[in-house]
């Protein structure tokens, strides 16, 4: 375990803003991130993954920040199905990596996307047509509330879009592990995304081999910055700002695009709403938000240019939201975890 003072969010976080952390406390193994969780926690904690989708306030945090740093794959299963149970410190994307090129299928189309494997239950982190539940068999969690650690099986962990019961109980539930079951095959699973199966000259609900997959979805994400490259400003992000919203039929407006949900609902393209709102991609100097910008590739992404503060990101993303709901009455919800500010 290692202990830091006065440690900046900006060397935290792939957004880079963000004030400073009184205390960073590093925890390297699930025990240690047990034990510290229930010591320094118990007036409060800040439990921290990869940084990738949090957002700080300027002033930052006195509550301990209790980084994960757990690391450990084991695999197990049989000749068809492969059990991984996977450490919350993991880096995802080496964790997509390596399943691509051991031969298991379920989570190709998920690569690129940064932060830690502890951090995509919470989010239910999906792209492409994939989505972390698909393929959740448990996960391992400590239970604040109840002072235990206990299993909890896929169907005990609500998932929804961009949402699970980590999410809604965000002082409650810590991450220790995941425990991921996927099928032994060199092809990817069936391409349940238009944009991917036309990169990748397929049919929907065709399949291509593994590295094919990734190849194509790391090429379509680097196009739209959404992988982490400390060269491209774009990617200074937290990935998507908004998550897609899901409306009721009548409320979906004229020509945007829709995916009709399991529940009658209509999920529609925030970055559409974004765009038809009048603001395009690179976004941003002109309302006064400094070093804060939309994306020059993707409309989704708020991004820092270099010197923004948390303020900057916040007055960008708010006037983005105050435009799309003035233009179609609709109101954009953020998908990053906020700390000590509000949208």
């Amino acid at each position: 375990m290692l202990e830091r003072t006065d440690v900046s969010f900006a060397s935290l976080t792939s957004l880079r803003v963000g004030g400073r952390a009184a205390r960073l406390i590093e925890a390297s193994t699930r025990d240690e991130l047990v034990d510290v969780v229930r010591g320094e926690g118990r007036h409060g904690c800040l439990v921290l993954g990869g940084g990738s989708n949090l957002v700080v306030s300027d002033a930052g945090v006195d509550v301990p920040v209790i980084a994960v740093r757990s690391s450990g794959v084991e695999v197990g299963g049989n000749a068809e199905r492969v059990l991984i149970d996977v450490d919350a410190g993991e880096p995802w994307d080496a964790l997509v990596a390596r399943c691509v090129v051991e031969g298991w299928t379920g989570i190709e189309a998920l690569s690129g996307i940064p932060g830690s494997v502890g951090a995509t239950p919470i989010q239910n982190v999906g792209a492409y047509g994939q989505e972390v539940a698909d393929v959740v068999v448990s996960v391992d969690v400590f239970d604040r509330m109840t002072d235990r650690t206990h299993t909890m099986t896929a169907a005990d962990c609500g998932f929804g879009y961009r949402t699970s019961v980590f999410k809604a109980y965000p002082d409650r539930f810590v991450v220790l592990s995941v425990r991921l079951g996927l099928r032994a095959s060199r092809q990817g699973a069936p391409v349940r995304y238009t944009e991917l199966a036309r990169r990748l000259a397929v049919g929907l609900g065709e399949s291509a081999p593994l590295t094919d997959v990734r190849a194509a979805v790391l090429d379509l994400r680097r196009a739209k910055g959404m992988v982490l490259d400390d060269a491209d400003q774009d990617t200074w992000s937290v990935g998507s700002f908004f998550t897609n919203p899901v409306l009721a039929q009548p409320d979906v407006p004229a020509d945007a695009p829709q995916w009709l949900q399991d529940d009658g609902r209509v999920k529609t393209s925030a970055a559409w709403l974004i765009e038809q709102a009048g603001f395009s991609k690179g976004f941003g100097d002109d309302v006064g938000t400094g070093a804060a910008t939309l994306s020059t590739k993707h409309t989704l992404a708020v991004t820092n240019r270099g010197g923004a503060t948390t303020g900057d990101i916040l007055l960008l993303a708010r006037t983005v939201r105050s435009g799309v709901r003035d233009r179609f009455g609709v109101t954009l919800h953020p998908e990053p975890t906020l700390v000590g500010v509000d949208l």
